[in-house]
């Protein structure tokens, strides 16, 4: 079975809801890694000139190589990335190998039959 790793950098605001939809998608499951910071082209300053930055969430992914798209783009969807600038991005990568999923991989077995 292949894998790709989906992550996404979200605001904290977000992360329930791409949750969800990555769930009904076809996620079984995820990491989320809470006070990520994040920077787009410009950086955003407030009163005084001071840096603004915005709490972010990363969230990971391991999803099966047929489920990945489709939960890639619920994620997008929900997340309004590319309607709202600085919403968020995420992108997915190749996973060569890897251990632990055992329990995944005949969960996703089963629902397959």
């Amino acid at each position: 079975m292949r894998f790709k790793l989906i992550v996404a950098m979200v605001e904290d605001e977000l992360t329930d809801a791409i949750l969800e939809a990555a769930r009904h998608a076809g996620s079984t499951g995820a990491t989320v890694i809470n006070n990520a910071r994040g920077e787009g082209l410009k950086k955003a300053h407030g009163i005084f000139g001071m840096e603004i930055t915005a709490q972010r969430d990363m969230l990971l992914f391991l999803a099966e190589e047929h489920r990945s798209r489709h939960i890639l783009e619920a994620i997008a969807q929900v997340g309004e990335f590319d309607e709202t600038p600085g919403t968020g991005i995420a992108f997915q990568l190749d996973v060569e190998d890897a251990v632990g999923v055992k329990s995944q991989i005949k969960s996703l077995s089963e629902s397959s039959d």
